[in-house]
């Protein structure tokens, strides 16, 4: 069997954080740095304020834009008041995937126990978009990106990957 060429996509990171800045936001940093070395472009990086309308203009933007294949946002996925990236991204969602919370939770738990449940995790498609919430931790994104979402976004990855379904997302 041949070796597939590797596909590289146009990734937009989104930190959602009440108090980071550009010179404080280590899992921002994190994402962008494991992305370009994987060979993936950064499309575009901002950070939000941990605020519903903030929080979906920013993500509705890079799903409108057909520039840009996946959205990865870190930061509010956790149990307190301010925490709102899930409510703020589902509804933009076409579809939930499951599957990379579950797994998320899974490949966490190995690292920081039962404390994983805290997390709400989140990924979906809209309008052929990969979106992917992780926290806002900069281990948690280290998780993320190493031990799911990095083979998820490579076309290499056998046997399945998400990157090959892309031609079909906007299938009705």
């Amino acid at each position: 069997m041949s070796e597939r060429e590797f596909i590289p996509l146009q990734i937009a990171v989104l930190t959602v954080s009440d108090t980071r800045d550009e010179s404080t936001d280590k899992s921002g940093a994190l994402l962008v740095e494991r992305l370009t070395a994987a060979g993936h472009h950064l499309a575009e990086k901002a950070i939000v304020r941990d605020d519903m309308y903030q929080i979906r203009a920013v993500v509705s933007r890079w799903i409108a834009d057909v520039g840009i294949n996946a959205v990865l946002t870190t930061g509010g996925t956790g149990v307190t008041g301010r925490d709102g990236t899930p409510e703020a991204v589902e509804p933009l969602l076409d579809k939930v995937i499951d599957g990379f919370g579950e797994v998320f939770r899974t490949v966490s738990f190995e690292e920081i126990r039962t404390s994983t449940i805290q997390s709400r995790a989140l990924a979906g498609v809209a309008n052929a978009t990969y979106v992917f919430c992780l926290p806002g931790s900069s281990g948690a994104c280290r998780t993320g990106w190493d031990r799911i979402i990095k083979d998820q976004l490579d076309y290499r990855t056998r046997p399945c990957n998400l990157v090959e379904l892309m031609p079909r997302l906007l299938e009705r």
